[in-house]
């Protein structure tokens, strides 16, 4: 490595233990205290920890009943949940292996994991998930029953093994150690197909504890509350479950982004973790409620003193006084109104997943809600880094968790080592021998270490533009930075082996119309008419022009194209985390690229 860093491991973390027995020692802890809550029609329900942990052991019965052994597969398809959950956590009790499965997985898409992975049984959500499953159940020769939450499968399942002696639970429990796989978590797919990703149990335990120990703020302190609301097929949602048990946590569970906003005020979370694209779409919202008035004003003028508050908080210098004073009276005015709308009591957020635009991280430190921006893959249980309470660097994606090794190689690649590095790529021995060399995980992106162990991702290798003039070109922090427009919905910067840079511009209709219409302007019906706007093109190239101020010339975008439709999961353009699928998207526009990018045939 040409650059590592290690951050110490202030306390020993035995990881030669299962999953269960962070759930476990929640109870010895606190046996009646609030574990779960989740709401069903608008009403909240809840578990103890004490009943959470006896509902998975009714669950792990029955599941030894209906024949399930150490090392089968077992499938979950579901929204959010605490059925997700307490399935998720059974399977795993009894040495079983967690196979997840985006809802928005096609039946294809299905057929390759259940096969991949070999599942015996599976559970779905509802009846149309179910469905996915028998449209492909006969090219799935390993595949047994299918249970239904909706239709009582919870019920069912702890029935079955209602009978059978505890005895027979714990002993199973017991030989699951930290070596034996726990689950296979197959990537989103941003790039290619999907490939599962093997994680032992002893690599959750120990980066579960890691956190902890990283981050006791947020974990330890007293009636600590997390609103979950990210799909747990994706690592990051599966490991925060995990840490709410070990921590303080009472973990509220939801799956309704168009109810969010509700859900953030009856449970009033501590600390929230989402995507950038979501703190985007609030501070937009926001921007967009005030109108463009005088109210308007009143919210620009905020946001810049926002901005200009936490620039100079980040700068280490005392923060002049007049700011001081403007910011106190606009967090009486505006600020604390935003504050709201996470349910009053918010005191951090955590954003992952992609590059956060740094002039809407600015602007939610300045309100008071630091986005503490952190970095993880599948492979490594999720998290590796994230900043900390105190002391963050809005701008980097923080400091190596407690345990971990993040090293920079001769190619500017970050490199991950720890004992949250996964055990390697099922049924892909010659990816594993490639991605994990000498215990270091290759992670693709581009980064840098500065002395202090504050990490900078800079660019993504198989994203890397490199145009025909030989310009190397990260996208990540443009695209960004476009998005945080409020007609814009995704943005696709192109130009490899191109003369320039250019970009591929989706809009979102219902925000393009509040936009609209705060601006005096006639809404439009379609995406189509949209993108024939000359009032919406003007806001899109302000958005890109904003976005070129953060390059050279060479790396600015040139030209632009509006998109008449949306990248979504369904048409196979977006991952479930809300990342565009780069070679998805280049390939399926190509005849569009090849008119905004016109590259002359050669003459022979």
């Amino acid at each position: 490595m040409r650059k590592e860093y290690t951050r110490p491991l202030e306390t020993p973390i035995d990881s030669d233990r299962n999953v269960f027995s962070i759930l476990e020692e929640r109870v010895d802890r606190d046996p009646d205290g609030t574990l779960v809550e989740y709401s069903v029609d608008g009403r909240w329900s809840s578990f103890t920890a004490r009943e959470f942990r006896d509902k998975v052991v009714a669950l792990a019965k029955g599941l030894i009943v209906k024949g399930i052994s150490a090392g089968d597969s077992v499938a979950i398809i579901a929204h959010t949940s605490w059925q997700w959950t307490a399935v998720d956590m059974a399977i795993m009790s009894i040495g079983a292996l967690t196979i997840p499965i985006y809802e928005t997985n096609s039946p294809a898409q299905v057929r390759m994991i259940v096969n991949d992975s070999r599942v015996v049984m599976a559970f779905a959500e509802d009846e149309s998930q179910r469905s996915k499953i028998e449209q492909v159940a006969a090219d799935c020769p390993t595949l047994g029953e299918v249970f239904v939450f909706d239709n009582d499968a919870i019920e069912t399942i702890i029935e079955f093994g209602r009978g059978l002696d505890d005895k027979v639970f714990w002993d199973r429990e017991e030989a699951v150690r930290g070596d034996d796989l726990a689950t296979i978590v197959y990537t989103s797919g941003s790039t290619g197909t999907p490939k599962g990703i093997e994680l032992s149990h002893s690599n959750f335990v120990f980066i579960v504890y890691s956190g902890i120990e990283s981050m006791p703020d947020i974990a330890m302190k007293p009636d600590r509350r997390l609103l979950l609301f990210l799909p747990l097929a994706h690592v990051f949602a599966r490991y925060m479950q995990f840490f709410s048990f070990a921590g303080n946590i009472t973990l509220g569970l939801s799956c309704n982004l168009s109810t969010i906003l509700s859900d953030f005020h009856e449970f009033k979370p501590t600390f929230i973790l989402a995507v950038p694209r979501i703190f985007e779409k609030i501070y937009n919202a926001a921007s967009q409620k005030a109108g463009s008035g005088v109210t308007g004003r009143i919210f620009a003028n905020s946001a810049q003193v926002a901005r200009e508050w936490s620039k100079a908080q980040q700068s280490g210098h005392p923060i002049p006084l007049a700011l001081r004073l403007r910011r106190g009276f606009y967090k009486k005015i505006v600020y604390s109104s935003i504050m709201d709308v996470f349910g009053g009591s918010v005191e951090y957020a955590v954003s992952g997943g992609a590059p956060m635009d740094a002039s809407i991280a600015h602007f939610f430190n300045g309100v008071g809600l630091p986005l503490l921006e952190g970095y993880g893959m599948t492979e490594t249980c999720a998290p590796s880094s994230v900043n900390p309470t105190t002391g963050y660097r809005i701008g980097t994606i923080g400091l190596p968790l407690e345990g971990v090794t993040i090293g920079v190689d001769d190619d500017s690649e970050l490199c991950i080592k720890s004992r949250a590095v996964c055990v390697g790529y099922h049924n892909h021995p010659e990816t594993t021998a490639t991605q994990i060399v000498d215990g270091w995980l290759h992670t693709g992106d581009l980064g840098s270490i500065d002395d202090d162990g504050f990490v900078r991702i800079t660019g993504r290798k198989k994203d890397l533009i490199i145009t025909a003039g030989g310009k190397n070109v990260s996208p990540g922090q443009m695209e960004a930075s476009v998005m945080t427009s409020p007609v814009v919905d995704q943005c696709v910067v192109i130009g490899d082996r191109r003369p320039f840079i250019a970009a591929l511009i989706t809009l979102d209709l219902n925000d393009t119309n509040q936009w609209l219409t705060v601006h005096g302007v006639p809404k439009v019906k379609t995406l189509e008419e949209a993108s024939k706007n000359p009032i919406i093109r003007t806001e899109v190239e302000r958005a890109v022009s904003k976005a070129n101020e953060l390059v050279s010339r060479a790396e600015s975008i040139r030209k632009f194209e509006i998109i008449p439709e949306r990248f979504t999961q369904d048409n196979g353009m977006l991952t479930p985390s809300l990342k565009a699928k780069r070679q998805v998207i280049t390939e399926h526009y190509r005849d569009i690229i090849d008119k905004i990018i016109y590259v002359p045939r050669k003459k022979y």
